[in-house]
């Protein structure tokens, strides 16, 4: 049986010439180890019509292709491993996560006040944002914020944030439990981010094992809520304080599938560990076990899939009973626009700062 060859061939290497003389040349000389004869290979090139081909030497502009697709792999791979590396530092470092929310956020006492008058479960939607951002003793609030940013960043880029606000919600929010993984850590921002999820919770993270995988986030961490919990307990009194009703994925007697919820109600979708699962405590602490039907021989899912499917349903279901996903009112939409914008760029902060020292100085009486 012959063996058939694809070759592949940039346009740098062959130049396609209309109404000029033929130049014979030898396809064998554009393979870096051509092949014995009597290997059989077969060489069909189909060309428009009236067309001839030049050759060019393989060792100038075959080798350099291929030296540059070496290059741009080592480039991906350095940055999967920075990202891989973004994600890591931020769960192992709860101040710096701290850090990425600009706007000023509501004390949690507020909520469980709430909470308290009416048996845990807080009335009103819960949305983290106060509308001000301080600059030292200044402050500006979200619109102020935005006049101060939106010449420095691009239309295109601000019709990026504002479509991304108008799909995000806190009505829902994701919580993974015990991750050692952080490719899947990282995998679950990304589908959050993707599916319009603003908050995300980290319970128990172990920042010590499992550094040596591939999967990333693709700067998701970047435009999330995240917020960085000790306890199963600690999380899910703070969760239950803000309004949301704790949905655990449990494949037991007692689990209700996905398809068969309202996910119209606040409610934080719980995953948990990649070996052991939801922790005998979260299960103990939830509202409700939850499902997704499986039809294989296996009854389970990775667990960063298992939320991508969650979150997705959660969303179709949503669209389905309320015509949209995305829930924010217009002032919210605003703050998390002003949000957006001071996590745009390092530069972002000083500019609002600098503005602020304006706002002070035109306020301030001249003697």
């Amino acid at each position: 049986m012959s063996k058939s060859l694809l070759l592949r061939t940039s346009l740098s290497s062959l130049r396609l010439l209309r109404n000029s003389p033929s130049i014979p040349f030898s396809f064998s000389s554009l393979l870096p180890n051509p092949p014995p004869p009597h290997q059989g290979l077969g060489l069909r090139i189909v060309l428009p019509y009236n067309y001839k081909l030049v050759a060019r030497p393989y060792s100038s502009h075959v080798a350099a292709a291929a030296s540059s697709c070496s290059s741009s792999e080592s480039e991906s791979e350095s940055d999967i491993n920075d990202d891989l590396s973004k994600v890591e530092h931020l769960l192992s470092n709860p101040d710096d996560v701290a850090r990425l929310m600009k706007m000023e956020r509501r004390r949690d006492h507020n909520a469980n006040a709430n909470a308290n008058a009416d048996g845990g479960r807080s009335r009103s939607r819960w949305f983290p944002y106060l509308d001000e951002f301080r600059c030292g003793a200044q402050c500006l609030n979200s619109g102020e914020v935005l006049e101060a940013l939106s010449p420095h960043i691009m239309e295109v880029r601000k019709d990026k944030f504002r479509n991304v606000v108008t799909n995000r919600t806190y009505s829902l929010c994701l919580v993974v439990e015990g991750l050692c993984d952080f490719g899947n850590v990282s995998a679950t921002f990304r589908s959050a981010d993707a599916l319009g999820f603003q908050s995300v919770h980290v319970v128990s993270c172990d920042s010590k094992k499992y550094r040596d995988n591939r999967h990333v986030s693709m700067g998701a961490e970047k435009w999330l809520d995240i917020e960085l919990w000790s306890s199963i307990h600690e999380c899910f009194q703070v969760l239950k304080s803000r309004g949301y009703r704790i949905a655990t994925t449990h494949v037991g007697m007692d689990a209700v599938s996905i398809y068969d919820m309202d996910w119209s109600h606040p409610t934080a979708i719980v995953v948990g560990n990649e070996n052991r699962g939801i922790s005998d405590e979260a299960l103990e602490l939830s509202d409700l076990h939850c499902s997704i039907p499986m039809k294989g021989m296996v009854d389970s899912f990775n667990v960063s899939v298992a939320a991508g499917i969650l979150m997705h349903h959660a969303v179709c279901d949503r669209t389905s009973r309320l015509g949209c996903h995305g829930d924010l009112t217009s002032k919210e939409s605003q703050i998390l626009l002003a949000e957006f914008s001071l996590r745009h760029s390092k530069s972002a902060l000083s500019i609002a700062h600098e503005y602020a020292k304006r706002k002070a100085a035109m306020c301030t009486p001249k003697l």
